[in-house]
């Protein structure tokens, strides 16, 4: 059985390799495609490395007995995710490829809704996938909110760096981890962000009307992490005292196993992308 076992962990970090090698075999067809200069390859290998070392350490906590299914349509959305992050910096140097960037984002984008439901029909819904995709989801609207703020200005990084502010905020303040209704407008408003900049970055409606969607995404998006930091705050503290007697959680990023950390992340998750 020991043997039965390593043998599968193997093939599950096997799974985790060849995922970064087809993300480099992506950055390849891109770098002679539109000559990506160094800025584009170096931001597509580091995403690439980070991305494999994160999920195998991940993978070697967890031990789970296969990758799953949803996880391989999850790893082929960080896939593109690279590669559009790899165009992002790319374009500091150069002028983009609008299309290709766009094309890429909009496949991203549609297979956010195919991981979830992959998960509950095969019935291997689990913590480790629910936050890969969270990571995954993002880290896209980071990327999109960089490449934005270069046509419209640096306040749109704020739509990127919310997620990662509250996930800080928690460090310090333990009740914003408490797990939150379902809201299907706050699901809603998530599913807006990625939508919203790929509509502003393919620059194909005037200044004004990019400016505008961009608008209601952050405006929507205050009004939904507002909402629930208020209800966090009238209700995550009740249970304040009881949770100091258990062990301290140091948020969303703490250095526990995953499968520990069910309980943060349906908060998190709920605020974040969920599946």
């Amino acid at each position: 059985m020991a043997l039965n076992n390593t043998y599968e962990a193997r093939l599950v970090q096997q799974e985790t390799a060849v995922g970064a090698g087809v993300q480099i075999l992506l950055l390849a067809l891109l770098g002679s495609a539109i000559g990506m200069g160094p800025a584009g390859w170096l931001t597509g290998l580091a995403f690439a490395i980070a991305t494999w070392a994160v999920l195998s350490r991940a993978l070697h906590r967890t031990r789970p007995r296969s990758f799953g299914p949803a996880n391989r349509v999850t790893l082929g959305r960080a896939i593109l995710v690279g590669g559009v992050t790899a165009l992002v910096a790319d374009s500091f140097e150069s002028s983009p490829p609008v299309t290709l960037l766009v094309g890429l984002t909009a496949v991203a984008l549609i297979l956010d809704g195919v991981d979830g439901k992959v998960a509950r029909r095969t019935g291997t819904s689990t913590a480790l996938g629910a936050r890969f995709d969270m990571e995954v989801d993002a880290f896209l609207i980071l990327v999109l909110s960089v490449y934005v703020s270069t046509q419209l200005g640096p306040w749109v990084l704020l739509i990127g760096g919310m997620r990662y502010a509250f996930v800080a905020a928690a460090r310090v303040a333990p009740w914003l981890n408490a797990p939150l209704p379902h809201s299907m407008a706050r699901k809603t408003v998530a599913a807006m962000q990625g939508v919203c900049l790929l509509v502003a970055g393919a620059d194909l409606l005037p200044y004004a009307a990019n400016l505008g969607v961009v608008l209601l995404a952050l405006g929507s998006l205050l009004w939904s992490f507002g909402r629930d930091v208020v209800w966090l705050w009238r209700n995550g503290r009740v249970a304040a005292p009881a949770e100091a007697e258990a062990p301290v959680r140091a948020g969303a990023e703490a250095q526990v196993p995953l499968a520990e950390e069910i309980e943060v992340e349906l908060g998190l998750r709920e605020l974040a992308a969920v599946r």
